[in-house]
């Protein structure tokens, strides 16, 4: 699906919207690197979580 969505857009640059901080246009390569990022921040913590509950430690 996200394939699709992106299919009409440039990686470098999305036509709508600007940062609030830089004016910058928002890149698509920056979104999806965003999502990853917090994506596997949040996993980082639901597995300290399940470590303190279960006992168990990753490798």
């Amino acid at each position: 699906m996200a394939r699709r969505h992106a299919a009409g857009f440039a990686l470098a640059e999305l036509s709508r919207g600007r940062s609030r901080f830089t004016d910058e246009p928002f890149s698509l390569r920056r979104i999806y690197t965003h999502v990853i990022e917090e994506y596997t921040r949040h996993h980082g913590h639901a597995d300290l979580i399940r470590e303190r509950i279960d006992g168990f430690t990753g490798e």
